[in-house]
């Protein structure tokens, strides 16, 4: 059997490396990816401040998949034929060689298919937005790195005595990865303040959330004491002991050299100036086309309009009020092909957490919702296990991980300093809200927190090191739970 992992990201990474010590050796593993090194994406924030380089966040995937027997084809997916030929029945992926010609486009076949293509990052969205236009991204490590430098430049202005306005946030209205903007924009005035320039600098979130932390999610709650905090009161003492100005409800326009023009959930239109800029974009999925024995086009049948692959997930439209935590995937197999799965990003939410606002145009504002980091993870271990037991001879997938039954913890750093740095240490559970098990807010307030502090900090720094020693698949990596 043939298991091809599009994809080298948490979720493909994750899937490849399991099937591979779940498979025996008559068994093919093979990975597809565009990239051909591994991004450790949640440490981008360090080396967009400049206290880390790209080296110490990426790797070489070629002799970390040759020593484990993973067959390693660089290149990105464009099609997909689930049905194969009219003379040949075995599905396979057409893929185009990284810097390649066209017509060397590859032929690669499979008995089971996991998509984990991640999101394309589309800075097209917004006129000007992006490091192509006229602001930084920290999505990439090289992104990231051109971050840093434009963000010593304006540090140096500063200590020349020229106030800077810092802009960061998301650049688009319905953008998500609220999260990294978020630890970017903490760690960038901690940088400032370590720096000796914070009074020269004045700070602005700028967001698509109808209100401070909600992250995608519909923000979060937590109980202390007896008390119940909405992480919207959390995000805003955070922001206002840092001096943080913030613009919610926005969706950005366009981005021009030094402006960057919005329009509010009202209908208002505005404009923030700016001398350094990190705007995230929105991601759409990579944008593959599927077709038939006989070449005919069935890409609709395979994913959703915004290119995410369709699986196992209630895709009804319905209002709000409606959505229920059922609604989402359990096992991310293709409803269309069963040896096809997603996980991680490339698999379409059914609807978004955070309930969709219109402005009176009609434009959307509204984060889309998060599938990043432990999720993505877990995901990507649950698909590789229930192909593994097809292939063993279940009939069906055996492992069933809703992120409506899920929790996840996320460990956001706020300023990185041995002594003086801090980190926000939150878990929620599940990360979709099930009000039905859950009325009031939709989440178990016992396993849903959150503290700041120092200690987080070095937990933040601890999972740098411990999740990339397991990514390279260093001796006992799979004893390390996603």
């Amino acid at each position: 059997m043939r298991v091809v992992v599009l994809g080298s990201g948490v979720a493909g990474h994750t899937a490849a490396a399991l099937a591979r010590k779940w498979l025996g050796k008559e068994h093919d593993v093979i990975v597809v990816s565009p990239k051909d090194h591994y991004n450790w994406i949640p440490s981008n924030i360090w080396v967009g401040v400049g206290l880390m380089e790209p080296k110490e966040v990426t790797f070489d995937l070629k002799p970390v998949y040759q020593k484990q027997g993973i067959q390693f084809v660089h290149g990105a997916a464009r099609e997909l034929h689930p049905e194969g030929s009219s003379t040949d029945p075995t599905p396979y992926v057409m893929v185009a060689p990284t810097g390649g010609a066209a017509e060397a486009r590859e032929k690669v076949p499979y008995d089971y298919l996991i998509n984990a293509t991640g999101p394309r990052l589309r800075f097209d969205k917004t006129p000007g937005l992006g490091p192509q236009g006229f602001t930084q991204s920290v999505c990439t490590e090289d992104n990231a790195k051109h971050a840093a430098r434009a963000l010593d430049a304006a540090v140096e202005k500063m200590k020349a005595g020229q106030r800077q306005k810092i802009v960061i946030g998301v650049g688009h209205g319905t953008a998500t990865c609220q999260g990294a903007a978020f630890e970017y924009i903490v760690n960038v005035e901690f940088e400032l303040r370590q720096r000796g320039v914070r009074h020269m600098a004045d700070i602005v979130w700028l967001t698509n959330e109808y209100e401070l932390g909600d992250f995608g999610m519909g923000g979060m709650h937590f109980e202390y004491g007896g008390y119940v905090t909405p992480s919207s009161t959390f995000n805003a003492s955070l922001f206002a002991e840092r001096g943080i100005e913030w613009v919610t409800r926005a969706h950005p326009t366009k981005v021009e050299a030094g402006k960057v023009h919005y329009e509010q959930l009202d209908g208002s239109t505005h404009e923030l100036a700016f001398d350094f800029a990190m705007l995230l974009p929105p991601f759409t999925g990579v944008g593959m086309t599927a077709f038939d024995r006989h070449g005919a086009d069935i890409t609709a049948k395979l994913f959703q309009p915004n290119e995410f692959m369709k699986v196992d997930a209630d895709y009804t439209a319905k209002p709000f009020d409606q959505w229920r935590a059922g609604d989402w995937p359990s096992t991310y197999q293709s409803p269309a092909f069963k040896n096809i799965f997603a996980a991680g990003i490339a698999f379409a939410p059914p609807h978004a957490i955070s309930r969709p606002m219109t402005s009176p145009s009609g434009t959307l504002i509204a984060p889309a919702p998060p599938r990043t980091g432990m999720p993505s993870a877990m995901i990507g271990k649950a698909v590789a296990k229930s192909i593994v037991d097809m292939i063993h001879g279940a009939t069906g997938p055996t492992q069933h991980t809703s992120m409506a039954k899920m929790g996840a913890a996320c460990v956001a750093s706020a300023g990185a300093n041995p002594f003086t740095g801090t980190a926000a240490a939150m878990t929620v559970f599940p990360i979709v809200p099930d009000f039905e098990s859950y009325p009031g807010y939709g989440r178990d307030l016992k396993r849903t927190f959150g503290e700041i502090g120092l200690a987080g900090h070095w937990i933040k720094i601890i999972l740098h090191h411990l999740f990339l020693y397991k990514a390279r698949l260093r001796p006992g990596w799979s004893l390390i739970p996603e």
